[in-house]
Parts: structure tokens; C-alpha cells; sequence
């Protein structure tokens, strides 16, 4: 959760055994919120057609956070008929680090597929980047046990180092989150909330101020998104994936950190 977050990605979320283990969006209908949940929870495969790792977290709201091994961020709402899943996504490339392969940094598309509750999500991703290039993704995930993991806001109150700048995260115990990093100044505000707490699932939204050098362009931008805690390693870690626009702009951050 610092400012040059987009630095922390690569392998760093998958390696966080996970398989072993704001503003959200609402459903359109109660039907719809009850089968919802079928897809609760996080998930962890591959793409078939990048072979890139891919992690997905879905909340019970039906927001969901899927976040590809090289960065690549798809959000969106999640809607269910049946085991039947469709969601429309908005696309994020890695900030301030790299982009899709037209060299746009966003994009919009589909996902579409089945789910088997607790057990497998399989989809197909059919998206455009803001350039006009089509890309495509098959996923084949599988529900980690760590869904059902109770969420509280004193579970995941800590200090956490983030595991690429070093940067000093605080979540406190009424779930705020305050960091500052020292090589470019960035102040991060928050907070982390329980969405729902039968799920590890959290909500997460912040704001960078005070950003200097190219980060400046953070200042004032507002993010939202989603997070999972993993308490079965040691130390603990987090997973968040977060989008946010400023200036005409659309970012995609995905954040590590490790307790301390």
C-alpha cells in the first residue's frame, strides 16, 4: 500500500501459498445476491493462453478483484444465473511499470464461464485495450480453503512491511491505514472493512497525498478494491488488489505485505 506499488508485483502475491490456505458493487436482484455467494471466496490457477498464475477474490457483494501473476488487474461485478458466470471488467496494467502489449494501460471486456461451488471457477476473458488490440485468457481456478477464514478488523490489525519498498503499513484495530514512504514522500490514508464475516474477504479504500517525483500524479487519487489475509503463513500476509482515476487517468495497484 505505497506508492510505488506497482513494483510489488510480479510473483510476489502468488508465492503466498494461497491455495493452501470501496464502494463495493451490489447485485441487481435478491436472486441474484443468493446465488452470488456460490462464487464467495478466493481463488487461485492459471491462464491457459498467457500461462500466468491467476488470483481471484470474490466478495459476497459480488464485487470481484482478479489479479494476473504479471500484474494485470480485471475488476468487476460478478453475477450468477444458475453455476453460470458473467461479469463485465475493467482492465489495469501494472502502474507505473509496464502495459499490455499495444502499450495502452487499460481496457475494457467480459468474463464469462461456470462455477461448482466450493471447488472449481472456470473462465473466458474476452478483452479490449483502450488501443483497440483484442486479448483473450482462459482460467481454470480452484477455491482455496482459506475463504471461510472468519474476517475482523482485529485479525488483521498490524504493522506490515511491504515486501518490495519496505515501507511500514498500519492497519489499526477500527481499521484505518496509514503509510508513509520515505523515498517519495507518499502519505497513504485509509481503510480496510469487513464485508462480510464468515469470508476473508475485506474491503479496502485509500488516498495518497504529499507524493513527490513522478508519484505526484498520486496525489489526491482516490483507490478501492479488495484484500485477503493470509494467517496460515508466517508471518501473515496480505494480497489487495485496488483501482482508482485521476486526472482523466485509471489505475491498478496490487500491494503485498508481510506482518511484522
Amino acid at each position: 500500500m505505497t506508492a510505488t506499488p506497482v513494483r510489488y508485483l510480479g510473483a510476489t502475491f502468488i508465492a503466498l501459498s494461497l491455495a493452501g490456505c470501496y464502494d463495493p458493487f451490489q447485485t441487481t436482484t435478491s436472486s441474484t445476491a443468493t446465488t452470488t455467494t456460490t462464487a464467495t471466496g478466493l481463488w487461485t490457477g492459471t491462464d491457459s493462453v498467457t500461462g500466468e498464475s491467476i488470483t481471484g477474490l470474490i466478495a459476497s457483494t459480488g464485487q470481484a478483484v482478479f489479479i494476473r501473476n504479471d500484474g494485470a488487474q480485471f475488476d468487476g461485478n460478478v453475477e450468477l444465473s444458475g453455476t453460470t458466470v458473467n461479469a463485465a471488467v475493467d482492465g489495469y496494467a501494472n502502474f507505473f511499470g509496464s502495459a499490455f502489449s499495444d502499450g495502452s494501460t487499460s481496457g475494457v471486456g467480459t468474463l464469462t464461464g461456470t462455477v461448482a461451488s466450493g471447488s472449481t471457477l472456470t473462465l473466458t476473458l474476452s478483452f479490449t485495450t483502450s488501443a483497440g488490440t483484442a486479448l483473450t485468457g482462459s482460467w481454470s481456478l480452484s477455491y482455496s480453503s482459506l475463504s471461510s477464514t472468519a474476517s475482523a478488523l482485529t485479525t488483521i490489525a498490524a504493522n506490515y512491511t511491504d515486501t518490495t519498498s519496505n515501507a511500514t503499513v498500519s492497519i489499526s484495530d477500527d481499521g484505518a491505514i496509514f503509510s508513509q514512504n520515505p523515498a517519495n514522500s507518499c502519505v497513504l490514508n485509509g481503510t480496510v472493512s469487513v464485508i462480510n464475516v464468515s469470508n476473508d474477504i475485506y474491503g479496502v479504500q485509500y488516498s495518497y497525498s504529499s507524493c513527490t517525483g513522478s508519484d505526484a500524479v498520486l496525489n489526491g487519487v482516490s483507490f478501492s478494491g479488495l484484500a485477503v489475509l493470509n494467517s496460515n503463513v508466517s508471518p501473515a500476509q496480505i494480497v489487495e488488489g485496488v483501482t482508482g482515476a485521476g486526472s482523466g487517468v485509471s489505475y491498478g495497484i496490487v500491494t503485498s505485505l508481510d506482518a511484522t
